[in-house]
């Protein structure tokens, strides 16, 4: 029996209800992934070209970083990683946490959250993130999704 953890990024909670659902529903363990310094309303203002939030997602080599690396990564072999859509894409901090362990041979499930738009080029900029992984195609999930409808798509891997 293969150990699962759903690893994920929440800006604004969103993410993090579906990562817990998903947790709760499959029997995973559970990882959220905090950036070392935290977020502001200011920084995640995507209008403005000045904020933090914009001025990471317009530089492809940005690896914010994360407050704690989990120590027994080698003990999963099935990631589910969520994350919110920013600029169709995964925020880069999700690089950043992918590239801080060796994830070969590990599973990586790709999930996210967004007001409407799907996965983008995500997986093609993650990929080189997690070398020697199998990195699944990814899935965009509404906030209010279902554990039955978790489970059906998690069972899938």
């Amino acid at each position: 029996m293969s150990k699962k953890l759903v690893a994920y990024f929440s800006a604004s909670g969103v993410t993090a209800k579906v990562a817990e659902r998903l947790s709760e529903s499959i029997g995973a363990d559970l990882h959220e992934i905090t950036p070392k310094v935290r977020y502001t309303d200011a920084d995640l203002d995507w209008r403005d070209k000045t904020s933090r939030s914009s001025i990471e997602m317009s530089n492809p080599a940005s690896r914010p970083e994360i407050e704690r690396i989990r120590d027994n990564m080698q003990d999963y072999d099935t990631i589910y990683l969520g994350f919110p859509i920013w600029w169709y894409i995964a925020p880069t901090i999700i690089n950043t946490f992918l590239e801080s362990y060796d994830l070969t041979g590990k599973t990586i499930v790709p999930f996210a959250t967004s007001g409407g738009s799907g996965m983008g080029k995500t997986n093609e900029l993650l990929l080189p993130s997690c070398p020697g992984a199998i990195l699944a195609e990814g899935c965009v999930f509404k906030a209010d999704i279902s554990k039955q409808e978790l489970v059906s798509w998690a069972e899938q891997w």
